[in-house]
């Protein structure tokens, strides 16, 4: 009798166990780009394996759970690595990139924990080609500000009529001075009307010791015709303490010639308004051939006029770029290859 019974309430719960375990799913996913790279900043020249030229060299855990009425639990985490010496990007993080938690439903999604700050992870693609990445972006190498925040929390919108905005705050902890309170905030908008796009960002980001804050406005618009995609974006930074007061201003165009092969051009001007002459102007040129779905070989190159005191270096997506001579010219140019998979 007792095996009559069991059994009918095994399969039951057997098969309950399978369509929870359905509704869940766990990917392991990850990104290798390497390559050989040419520099010159004036203090003389190098030659060097380098990873993450135009991505970034990572690996990480993509979750997500359904837990039914539209309502969804996702998480990330995310390590970089450099992919020549397979050494940790930061050593004394497991998960140095990414480690977050979200709920998201019909209202939009909310995140907590390491997270993308919405200025990288929504705008950056609004800026130019390349997103912000790479020797080639000019915005990548002339400006100063962080990509991530720990303590974080994200309000993602959902889009209504082509409009979006995302939200993030970050909190104090026991590294900084003060320990408690808040850190950073940011507010990002973008609107979407065909081949149409305008975006726009605000943050504020106060510093370790709690003596100055950073401030931040950016602006894009775009414009597709085809296989062309236009882009013009300003980027204007503020210290409190006035020990920084830059402006950029960057046009860029990128043009997919045929399914396999893409060409971006991009120019930006930095602006020192501080009184510190720290001018400076760059082209830069980046190249994909397509191989597969998963697999590219590119060219970024880039070319620097630092004017009077202006210092800049061209700096790979998750590596920087050699010393470079007050006033000198920086150059450079990556061979490589990314497979994301």
């Amino acid at each position: 009798m007792k095996k009559r019974v069991l059994l009918p309430l095994a399969i039951l719960f057997s098969g309950a166990f399978d369509h929870a375990h359905a509704q869940s799913s766990v990917t392991l996913y990850g990104i290798v780009d390497n390559g050989i790279e040419y520099q010159n900043g004036g203090q003389g020249s190098a030659v060097r394996a380098v990873s993450s030229g135009l991505f970034a060299s990572v690996y990480g855990l993509r979750g997500r759970e359904d837990i039914g009425g539209g309502y969804h639990v996702n998480f990330q985490l995310e390590q970089g690595f450099s992919g020549v010496t397979g050494a940790a990007t930061d050593p004394t993080a497991a998960w140095n990139r990414l480690a977050w938690v979200s709920m998201k439903g019909p209202f939009g999604e909310l995140r907590i924990g390491r997270q993308k700050k919405p200025e990288y992870l929504f705008l950056n693609g609004e800026m130019d080609p390349t997103a912000v990445k790479s020797i080639a972006s000019p915005i990548n190498n002339f400006q100063s500000v962080t990509v991530r925040a720990s303590n974080a929390i994200t309000y993602l919108a959902p889009s209504i009529d082509g409009f979006t905005v995302q939200a993030m705050i970050s909190l104090r902890d026991q590294t900084m001075k003060p320990s408690d309170g808040l850190h950073f905030y940011n507010v990002v908008a973008r609107y979407v009307n065909g081949p149409f796009r305008l975006s726009a960002g605000y943050e504020s980001q106060g510093n370790t010791t709690g003596t100055s804050v950073q401030k931040v406005w950016r602006a894009a618009a775009g414009y597709r015709v085809g296989d062309l995609r236009l882009y013009l974006a300003y980027q204007s930074e503020r210290q409190t303490d006035n020990s920084e007061k830059l402006d950029i201003y960057e046009a860029s165009t990128s043009y997919l010639l045929n399914p396999f092969n893409l060409l971006s051009v991009m120019y930006g001007y930095a602006h020192d308004r501080s009184g510190q002459g720290k001018n400076a102007q760059q082209i830069g040129l980046t190249y994909e051939y397509f191989l597969s779905k998963a697999t590219n070989l590119y060219v970024a190159a880039g070319l620097i006029d630092n004017h009077d005191h202006a210092n800049y270096t061209l700096n790979g997506t998750q590596y920087t770029g050699i010393p470079t001579s007050p006033g000198a010219y920086a150059r450079g140019v990556v061979l490589g290859m990314t497979h994301k998979f």
